[in-house]
């Protein structure tokens, strides 16, 4: 049942892109229908009473399920249409990848309360971090429509998204509310990871890959916001960083557990 509801979602998804701007409420009520029905095949596939269902698949749908989350609330504040071209093919993609890729489950016998909580918090700061960096993206297409650069000139279909988003300045307000709450997730998941492996994830703490990208993209983030705060940095320093940041932690998290399901065939239990 999941797997026939996960590629409705997906459709769903896929269909808002084709409503028209002027029927907003059409495509916000049918984005609002296809985000519930990716939420309930997340939950069916990730939660049960007695384990967690984890893999690279799972993470990041339910990474992108958050990144919606966020786009529909500010999507209600400030005119974000034109985020949907780039959002929300991803999105129907990586909404049918668990059915795909089922990862492995684990077992919550001899782990903490805590643990559920640190695997939550860790995907609303991805989530969030994904979201940063889609409105990053976009805020590059801005720029780059702005002083016409007649060397990648952009197509009509791009102008025309672009032409619908806020002004830049409002949308670097945006980011960096974006930004700054990802960061303070990403810092609680940190310390949970680091300081407190043993009592939080049930073993000791290991200096591996995953845990030196975490914190070099940690720090990337801290960086912007000190830059931000003490320089006033702007534009392409901050999409820069932006984008570096959330790269490094796709590496982190998706991309170690993409490697070890899909490449290496090894069980992540």
């Amino acid at each position: 049942m999941q797997i026939y509801l996960s590629f409705l979602a997906a459709a769903l998804y896929l269909a808002v892109l084709f409503i028209p701007s002027r029927w907003r409420t059409l495509g916000a009520g049918l984005s609002v229908f296809a985000w519930l029905l990716h939420g309930a095949t997340l939950w069916g596939s990730v939660f049960s009473s007695d384990a967690l269902r984890v893999g690279f698949a799972v993470m990041l749908s339910s990474a992108l399920w958050v990144t919606v989350s966020v786009y529909l609330l500010e999507n209600r504040n400030f005119s974000l249409e034109g985020l949907k071209f780039l959002l929300l093919p991803p999105v129907a993609l990586a909404t049918v990848l668990p059915a795909l890729f089922p990862g492995a489950l684990i077992s919550l016998a001899g782990k903490t309360t805590m643990f559920p909580w640190h695997v939550a918090v860790a995907l609303l700061a991805y989530g969030t971090l994904t979201i940063a960096a889609f409105h990053a993206l976009m805020m590059t297409l801005q720029d780059k429509h702005l002083h016409k650069l007649r060397a990648k000139p952009l197509s009509p279909r791009l102008n025309q998204i672009v032409d619908n988003l806020p002004p830049l300045m409002k949308m670097e307000k945006i980011l960096f509310r974006l930004i700054s709450l990802g960061f303070v997730l990403l810092t609680m998941t940190v310390l949970s990871g680091v300081i407190f492996s043993e009592q939080v994830l049930g073993v000791a703490f290991k200096w591996d890959h995953k845990t030196i990208l975490s914190l070099f993209s940690w720090l990337l983030f801290a960086v912007l916001l000190a830059g931000r705060h003490w320089r006033g940095w702007r534009g392409k320093t901050v999409l820069s960083f932006t984008l570096s940041g959330f790269l490094t932690l796709l590496l982190a998290y998706v991309g170690s557990h993409f490697v070890l399901e899909v490449v290496l065939h090894r069980s992540l239990a």
